[in-house]
């Protein structure tokens, strides 16, 4: 730990901005006691797995993203890895590094092999420039992720893929809500695979869903969901135990209700941490292009140690202080983390590596109050005047 951050004091009384400690996410739009009425549906109908309620969801979830075809899946890992094996592709597939793992993992699951591409340093998506310089003749496709809700530059990537005679997977885990000049992630490309855990905006418990507009793709997929097994006993791919059971398509549908709502009070919030913190010099934030809509999965910070006085984990450390819980996402980068490194190709991913050894992840869901996000942001700037009065008594006594 960085000395300066062990003689931090959290404020000018010595106490901390949170008497308990305030979490990093909250689980969203959980359902009332209403919830436990499905409950028994299910249980009294003895279907507990893709019945009526995966039906119900499938459908709500294509009508709201404006798709033709949802399959409800396990996990939206689960989804990759069955989307990628479906569509039956050999060879390398152009991916970001700056992203959770497990897109990656999907990737070696099906024997195909990762190829990093740099982000863009204003979105942290994906930089499609980036990846044209990627693709090879052994590229089988693109997987693209829209980073913490945020769109990736989905129409450059698809003019890529199209011009290259590949296909265009993306990584939605983060998206469900986010849109694209008002039309919804989900619509794009071969496929869009989302994700229900806990961390979301839609809850399911656990689950994820493969949106496409291609109907022998979803007709695969629901086979594939089920062993490669579409009923008759004799698979016709190597699929997983992949299904969705009642009570997490029971519960996501009940999350639905509410789903635009959360995402409006979470835009409220991305605006008014930027409004607070955007004074504070070594600070900058996500940029979402005009015309696109955010889900606002996550909403992170870059530190500047130059300008802000002190490291990203020296105000991780800080803020841990005034009990406000922050995270390092992602870091190390996928490139980076031991199970790819000898896979990276070893082209320079200097983006990748500034924003992954400069971001910070606060605090953000729909029922965080204007007073606890007012708390944060005067927790960093204590941080931030508290750094910068100690660089100047080391710099006199320099």
């Amino acid at each position: 730990m960085n000395v300066m951050a062990e003689k931090f004091e959290p404020t000018s009384k010595g106490s901390p901005a949170f008497e308990q400690r305030l979490p990093i996410v909250s689980p969203e739009g959980l359902p009332d006691d209403d919830f436990l009425h499905d409950v028994q549906r299910i249980l009294s109908s003895r279907q507990l797995t893709n019945a009526a309620f995966v039906g119900e969801f499938e459908e709500a979830a294509a009508e709201y993203l404006g798709v033709s075809h949802c399959v409800a899946v396990s996990s939206c890992t689960s989804g990759l890895i069955l989307t990628l094996r479906a569509l039956e592709l050999q060879g390398e597939v152009v991916l970001p590094s700056f992203t959770f793992h497990a897109s990656a993992h999907s990737v070696i699951w099906n024997g195909l092999k990762p190829v990093f591409a740099d982000c863009d340093p204003e979105t942290f998506c994906i930089d499609p420039r980036a990846v044209k310089l990627q693709v090879s003749p052994s590229t089988a496709a693109i997987l693209a992720v829209h980073l913490f809700g945020n769109p990736a530059h989905i129409v450059e990537l698809q003019t890529v893929a199209s011009s290259s005679g590949i296909l265009l997977i993306t990584d939605a885990a983060h998206a469900f809500g986010s849109d694209i000049n008002g039309r919804r992630i989900g619509a794009f490309g071969t496929a869009e695979v989302f994700s229900f855990s806990p961390t979301k905006l839609l809850v399911a418990g656990e689950g994820g869903m493969i949106a496409t507009q291609d109907a022998d793709l979803a007709r695969k997929l629901r086979a594939a969901r089920n062993y490669g097994d579409s009923g008759n006993y004799d698979p016709e791919l190597a699929g997983l135990n992949a299904r969705m059971s009642e009570f997490h398509a029971a519960l996501a549908v009940r999350g639905l209700l509410g789903l635009e709502a959360r995402i409006a009070r979470r835009n409220q919030i991305r605006l008014h941490y930027e409004q607070r913190l955007g004074s504070i010099p070594g600070i900058s934030f996500q940029h979402i292009l005009p015309g696109n809509r955010s889900a606002c999965k996550d909403f992170a910070v870059l530190v500047d140690e130059a300008a802000f006085g002190e490291s990203r984990d020296w105000l991780v450390d800080a803020l841990e202080k005034e009990n406000i819980q922050a995270r390092r996402y992602f870091w190390p980068p996928v490139h980076r983390q031991k199970l790819y490194c000898d896979i990276w190709d070893k082209r320079p991913l200097p983006v990748t590596d500034r924003i992954s050894s400069r971001i910070l992840n606060l605090p953000i869901y729909s029922t965080l109050s204007t007073e606890q996000i007012d708390k944060v942001c005067g927790a960093i700037l204590r941080s931030y005047e508290f750094a910068n009065k100690s660089g100047c008594a080391k710099a006199q006594r320099a």
